[in-house]
């Protein structure tokens, strides 16, 4: 059987004393962020308002809530861990995370300036019809879906962890009982309650892992050279901590593969579905530039703590330890929280419920955005006005139902491959963000030729090849950590398609629009035939001084 995302059996670690305190906090923390939820809960029927909250968001508060969407429990708990386990190799994914929003800042402003908010209505831009809105719809779906299924398993997982029951049917427990109370803020929330969330997650993430680096770094006498220090001695290779390559899912085209994983990291995260609900609710253009110089600047700062946790993991815990309990290293944090502090002291405890408490809200409101995201774009896009009025339910009854559908299909999908490693697919959302989106966005934008045959053929060619591509890749088999570790039929040596996919997008996207081909056909058959000179052999003058051939 292939690997888990937390071994079953690890150990407990907050003890039985501990449990039961932090199981109760938890659960009251739960119940007051639900109880929150349903108060911020819009009845209104107007679709602007529920998808863009009617475009009143201010700046600052609207970029404290993008800052919260890329805090999602699949960051929280696995880039620390990469970094324990691989050093400047997680390093590098944390500054091309962080580096995402500053992509999304070229093309922000021209977004908000369209005022839409899907990607079937920013594919519409030069291509009018229901084809573009539908590759919009399918897009954002494939999009989500594997989205969904990673965050609610690691979220399920986490909380597993912290109750202190690592067990495999506990962990399948956790998963379901999040996603049902996940389902239930999603089915109530709209743009506007989701983003209280967010902007409340924000100061309440930092503070945690500000507070988990600093006691560690207490550790090592206040000094930041001596605690990297203890972290190099401390992992697998000492003397390859800071140098690239230590990553072990890298294979065959070393170099190029890195540079395909950079590919696919900055222009998939600054991508995403939900960015450009979160863009288009600012009240104009320049709000949207301001929103995201907040984003980018808090955004930064959570990188950045998540760096020095993850160095202070390998330093505090050591890697072997952290790889011992998860071969990916998602529980150093957890690990982290429970060394800092004396073992009975009540400091602990606070701490691993702080912990406990950030986990549940960065999956709660990452798996609501994306598939809130999702929801607007089927409700606008997939399912039209005359679907709507043909079925006789209003948009609003669509959003909600596809949301419940939504989370429905994403919880069943994760509680029926929860033993397989599938963290490879938040990769495949990321390469089909980079892939279908980026391309088809700057045409759009930068391109008055960009038409609907060079918008289906990038998007559905990139995303068949996306598809291929990763079944191919040793993602799905041939190594250790494959989905398929028995299986070997890994044709494509990199990890990530991004250095082949989004090239071929772009060309694509230009072959459909220009069709040069045609070109030359028609330029073949327009030609006027050449007219022989008066003198040249079989030449002849008629009777009206024109020149005939012969």
């Amino acid at each position: 059987m292939t690997t888990y995302l937390l071994s079953v059996g690890s150990p407990d670690l907050i003890g039985s004393a501990a449990r039961g305190a932090v199981i109760s906090s938890f659960l009251v923390f739960v119940g007051l962020c639900l109880l929150w939820v349903f108060t911020l809960a819009t009845q209104d029927d107007d679709p602007e308002r529920l998808y863009v909250a009617g475009r009143s968001l201010p700046p600052v508060f609207n970029g404290v809530a993008m800052a919260g969407e890329q805090i999602t429990v699949v960051i929280l708990v696995s880039l620390p861990g990469v970094i324990a386990l691989f050093g400047y190799d997680g390093v590098s994914t944390a500054v091309d995370s962080a580096l995402a929003l500053g992509v999304f800042l070229l093309l922000a402003s021209r977004i908000r300036e369209t005022r839409r908010y899907t990607l079937g209505e920013l594919f519409s831009l030069r291509a009018e019809g229901p084809g573009a809105r539908i590759a919009g719809a399918v897009v954002t779906l494939c999009i989500a879906v594997p989205l969904l299924m990673v965050q609610l398993r690691a979220g399920g997982i986490t909380a597993a962890l912290l109750i202190g029951m690592p067990t495999e049917r506990a962990q399948l427990v956790c998963t379901v009982m999040m996603g049902f109370l996940i389902t239930c803020f999603a089915g109530v929330a709209d743009l506007r309650g989701t983003s209280f969330v967010q902007a409340a997650k924000v100061p309440v993430a930092l503070a945690t892992l500000a507070a988990v680096t600093l006691l560690a770094l207490r550790l090592f006498d206040w000094s930041p050279g001596s605690l990297l220090s203890a972290a190099m001695d401390k992992s697998m290779s000492p003397d390859e901590y800071l140098s690239p390559g230590m990553w072990t899912h890298t294979a065959g085209f070393g170099t190029l593969g890195t540079l395909s994983d950079h590919i696919v990291v900055i222009l998939g995260t600054a991508m995403m579905p939900h960015l450009l609900l979160r863009v288009s609710a600012s009240r104009d253009v320049p709000a949207a530039r301001r929103s995201l110089s907040v984003a980018v600047g808090l955004t930064s700062l959570f990188y950045l703590l998540l760096v020095t946790t993850g160095f202070a993991a390998a330093a505090v815990v050591g890697s072997g330890r952290i790889g011992a309990v998860d071969a990916k290293g998602q529980g150093s944090p957890i690990l982290l929280a429970s060394e800092v502090l004396p073992h009975h002291s009540t400091g602990r405890i606070v701490l691993i419920t702080l912990v406990a408490c950030v986990a549940f809200l960065a999956v709660l409101t990452a798996v609501a955005s994306v598939t809130f995201a999702a929801a607007v774009s089927v409700a606008r896009d997939l399912l039209g006005r005359k679907s709507r009025t043909r079925i006789g339910i209003g948009e609003p009854a669509v959003l909600r139902l596809s949301v419940v559908v939504l989370c429905a299909v994403s919880l069943f999908l994760t509680t029926a491959v929860h033993r397989y490693p599938i963290e490879f697919l938040l990769a495949f959302s990321l390469s089909l963000a980079a892939t279908c989106v980026f391309p088809a966005l700057v045409y759009s934008f930068f391109w008055t030729g960009f038409d609907r045959r060079g918008l289906l053929w990038l998007v559905y060619g990139g995303l068949s090849l996306c598809v291929l591509l990763t079944l191919a890749s040793p993602a799905v088999s041939g190594t250790r950590y494959a989905l398929l570790p028995e299986q070997d039929f890994n044709l494509f040596p990199l990890h990530t398609p991004g250095l082949v996919s989004v090239p071929a997008a772009f060309l694509l996207g230009w072959l459909g629009s220009a069709r040069p081909w045609e070109r030359t056909t028609q330029r073949r058959h327009t030609a006027p035939e050449p007219t022989p000179h008066p003198g040249a052999p079989g030449a002849r003058v008629d009777s009206d001084k024109n020149v005939v051939s012969g």
